[in-house]
C-alpha cells in the first residue's frame, strides 16, 4: 500500500503525521496590526526569516499593488526592496492586465534579480511556478481580495515539498470584515466561485460562525488536511478612524520549527518598527 501511494504523484501525496510544536498562542494584541501595515507585517517576517535560512523564494500570488496612493502598502515592491535581500527567486502573478503591466515595470526596476512575471489566474498558473522551483526554503503570499485563492491551489502548494523537511510556508489572507456582505451579493456564478475557493459544497456553513470561528475552521483544514505542523491565524484591523474592526486573518501556516516564534516577533515589528533592530540581534545571536 505504502509503494502504492508513493506512485500517486506529489499532487496527491499525504504528509505522515507530524509532532506538532505551538510555542505560539494567538490572542487580541495590545497594538493591532492596521491593514495600512500588513505589509510591513509580510516583509518584517520575511527580513527575519531569512536571516535563518540565508535563501529562499517568494511567490506571490495576487501580487498586483491593491492600493495605488499607497506605495509602501505594496507587498510585492517592499520584498523586492529589502535590504539585505537573500531571498533569490521571485514568482508574481495577476490576472488584470493593469496590474501585470505594472508587476513588469518592477521586475525592470529590479533587473539584476531573478522576478519571474505570470498574467493570468494564479489557481491556474500555479502548476507554472511549482514547475520551476528549486529545493529551498520558499514562501507564498495569498493576499487575495475574497474568494479568488481555490482551495485545490492549495492543495498543490502544500503537496509540494520546498526541501526535504518541509513544504511551502503560506500566507493567506482571509477576508472578514467584509464576508457577509459578499457572500450576500453572489449570483449564480459567485457561488461557484465560493465552491471553488472553500473546496467543498458546505461553504454556507461558514455565515454562521463567527469572524474567530472561521479563521480556526480554516486553521483545522490547513492542519489536518493540508498537513501543515503549525498553523495561526494573525488578526489584521482597519485603520484606528474605523474603530479598529477586524478585516482579515493572516494565517500563517508552516513546518519549520522556528517559524511561529519569528512570525510573533513580525507581527509585534509591525507595530513597534523600532523594536526590527531588537529582533534582528535576538535572530542572529
Amino acid at each position: 500500500m505504502a509503494r502504492h501511494q508513493e506512485q500517486l504523484g506529489a499532487w496527491l501525496f499525504r504528509p505522515p503525521k507530524k509532532e506538532r510544536f505551538d510555542p505560539v498562542v494567538v490572542k487580541t494584541p495590545q497594538l493591532p496590526v492596521w491593514t495600512a501595515n500588513k505589509a510591513h507585517l509580510i516583509t518584517g517576517y520575511l527580513r527575519l526569516f531569512q536571516h535563518v535560512t540565508h535563501h529562499g523564494t517568494y511567490i506571490d500570488g495576487f501580487a498586483g499593488p491593491q492600493n495605488l496612493l499607497q506605495p509602501d502598502s505594496w507587498a510585492a515592491g517592499l520584498v523586492l526592496s529589502l535590504q539585505p535581500l537573500w531571498l533569490r527567486h521571485f514568482y508574481l502573478c495577476d490576472t488584470d492586465p493593469e496590474q501585470v503591466k505594472r508587476l513588469r515595470t518592477l521586475r525592470t526596476q529590479h533587473s539584476e534579480l531573478d522576478v519571474h512575471v505570470y498574467g493570468g489566474d494564479f489557481n491556474q498558473r500555479v502548476n507554472l511556478v511549482l514547475r520551476r522551483l528549486r529545493a529551498e526554503a520558499t514562501f507564498c503570499l495569498l493576499d487575495q481580495r475574497t474568494f479568488e485563492c481555490h482551495w485545490e491551489t492549495l492543495v498543490k502548494l502544500a503537496g509540494f515539498k520546498a526541501t526535504a523537511n518541509t513544504k511551502i510556508e503560506l500566507f493567506y489572507f482571509l477576508a472578514q470584515g467584509w464576508f457577509d456582505r459578499a457572500i450576500a451579493g453572489l449570483g449564480d456564478a459567485g457561488r461557484l466561485q465560493a465552491e471553488a475557493w472553500w473546496g467543498r459544497t458546505d461553504w454556507t456553513s461558514l455565515l454562521a460562525m463567527t469572524a474567530w470561528g472561521r479563521a480556526h475552521a480554516f486553521v483545522q483544514r490547513f492542519q489536518n488536511e493540508l498537513g501543515y505542523t503549525s498553523v495561526k491565524p494573525w488578526p489584521i484591523y482597519a485603520s484606528e478612524g474605523e474603530r479598529g474592526r477586524l478585516m482579515y486573518h493572516m494565517i500563517h501556516a508552516t513546518d519549520h520549527p522556528e517559524a511561529p516564534k519569528l512570525m510573533a516577533r513580525a507581527y509585534e515589528s509591525a507595530v513597534s518598527p523600532a523594536k526590527v533592530g531588537d529582533q534582528l540581534m535576538l535572530i542572529t545571536e
